[in-house]
């Protein structure tokens, strides 16, 4: 089904693509102060560059995404320098810098048209504040960075202080106003402590969007034993398995450093539960409820990845749960306890709310307790959640630590999927506005309004079906503009 419904979406982009053209911003403001945009986990584009000087898009990619992560991104630690090294001799990865750094968080895959809200990251911001009068390059900026790599890396905070100078310089000395999100607002926090002689000099605000400054507990523990989406929805089909996200992850100190904060105040503190079965003194055997804090779910995260392996270029690597990797994470905890607000930089704290959000995990039940730490891997676990945005607990977001101006809660949204089982439904509805700069004004296709279809059905083994049907209906509208409609249904049927 995933394969069907790509070659639709494809087939529409490539047709949609020569009708969208790109549109200059028609009002620029002169007085705004700068804005630096920083994206949280995840959220940049990376490119492979190539020993022959070729460089591509390796993330955030959906058309060969498991093949390129695999290839070019899976990694390993390198305790003596703290940054996690790219396996493939023949790439380095780093961030583009077009368009001043926006392009890496604007929208992560570009090359995406239908669908395209599952990688916008900062794109609508963009959109708007162009629409309040700021300019790339002299009021509005971007800065880009490795996920994978911790949120203190010496590299990435020199890159962060040239950035900050040099947006100062274009802004002729106005200060910045940064706007961090995510695991963005780690990374600022870091920098904070480790140069705030130069965070005071360029910085007039921060504000930090749903940052998990205490960590993201439910999250970051499901991800140590069973992966990662960052996509959901029909999006997912074409992206990345959670398992190889896992592998990937696993050698990631941003991970760790996303772990539940031991040393946090928490009202309730976040645990790994485990159903296991226990042989009492009286000789009989009973199933019991064991919770491990923060740190004694160490040792669980150990013995379950013990045997955990990597293929790697027909090559087996052993893959465990790294704790020179936890021990970093456990330096960047100090870093960013210590992190003071200069006097004159303000701090506003922006965090999610009325979202059911992972804070502990739990795994077995009574019926079915765990019998080896090694299946947790393949276990589903039962999420106990508190409020939050689906991702980082209300509680964890607003510990920033600061005199804050403001903490504001604002209600997150979430994304839905049907399934029911042996049948698999994915739909999709998408709507956009094209504006054509023709000089006559006119558009490409005509006045009338337009038809077109594709549908593709495959059968399977075990009289397995599945089915794409996809309908574009391109409305005609006035002062050049056309209103393009996409529905989209996938439906895949498991007969076995």
């Amino acid at each position: 089904m995933t394969m069907l419904l790509e070659d639709v979406v494809r087939s529409i982009e490539l047709w949609l693509r020569l009708l969208k053209k790109p549109q200059s911003q028609t009002y620029i403001n002169p007085n705004l102060d700068p804005v630096l945009l920083v994206p949280g986990v995840g959220g940049s584009i990376l490119n492979a560059v190539n020993t022959d000087g070729s460089q591509e898009r390796v993330w955030v990619r959906f058309l060969s995404a498991e093949y390129k992560l695999k290839t070019k991104l899976w990694s390993r630690y390198d305790p003596s320098s703290g940054k996690t090294v790219t396996m493939d001799p023949k790439s380095t990865i780093v961030v583009p810098e077009d368009r001043h750094g926006l392009h890496a968080i604007d929208v992560l895959d570009p090359d995406l048209v239908v669908g395209s809200e599952a990688v916008y990251y900062f794109h609508d911001m963009i959109v708007q504040m162009q629409k309040w009068g700021y300019q790339e390059g002299k009021s509005l900026f971007g800065f880009g960075y490795d996920f994978r790599q911790s949120n203190r890396l010496q590299e990435t905070m020199d890159r962060l202080a040239t950035k900050l100078e040099s947006i100062y310089n274009a802004a002729g000395g106005k200060k910045i106003n940064l706007i961090s999100h995510s695991m963005g607002g780690l990374l600022v926090k870091c920098f904070l402590s480790l140069h705030s002689d130069i965070f005071e000099k360029y910085v007039k605000n921060w504000i930090a969007i749903t940052a998990p400054f205490q960590g993201a507990p439910g999250c970051a523990n499901s991800t140590f034993l069973n992966g990662m989406s960052f996509v959901e929805g029909w999006e997912q089909n074409f992206f990345i398995s959670k398992w190889s996200m896992h592998q990937l992850l696993i050698e990631c100190p941003s991970i760790y450093e996303l772990m539940a904060c031991p040393n946090f105040h928490w009202q309730h503190i976040p645990v790994l539960e485990l159903w296991r079965e226990r042989l009492h003194s009286d000789g009989k055997s009973h199933v019991i409820l064991e919770s491990y804090p923060p740190c004694d779910s160490v040792e669980i995260f150990k013995q379950a990845l013990l045997n955990n392996k990597l293929n790697y270029d027909g090559e087996e690597l052993p893959l465990p749960f790294n704790l020179e990797i936890l021990e970093w994470a456990n330096k960047t905890r100090e870093i960013l306890s210590s992190a003071k607000l200069p006097q004159g930089v303000k701090f506003y704290n922006i965090y999610g709310t009325n979202l059911q959000t992972p804070h502990s995990i739990c795994y077995g039940n009574a019926d079915k307790p765990v019998s080896d730490l090694h299946e947790l891997r393949y276990l589903q676990p039962r999420f106990v959640c508190v409020d939050g945005d689906g991702t980082v607990p209300v509680e964890s977001a607003k510990a920033d630590g600061f005199i804050a101006e403001e903490r504001v809660g604002i209600p997150g949204e979430h994304r839905e999927r049907h399934t029911e089982k042996g049948i698999v439904v994915t739909s999709l509805k998408e709507e956009w506005e094209i504006i054509s700069n023709d000089q006559d004004g006119q558009s490409n296709t005509g006045d009338e309004m337009s038809l077109g279809s594709i549908s593709v059905s495959q059968e399977g083994a075990n009289k397995s079906h599945s089915e794409a049907h996809a309908t574009v209906f391109v409305h005609p509208g006035n002062d050049g503009k056309q209103h393009i409609e996409l529905n989209a249904l996938a439906v895949s049927i498991d007969a076995s």
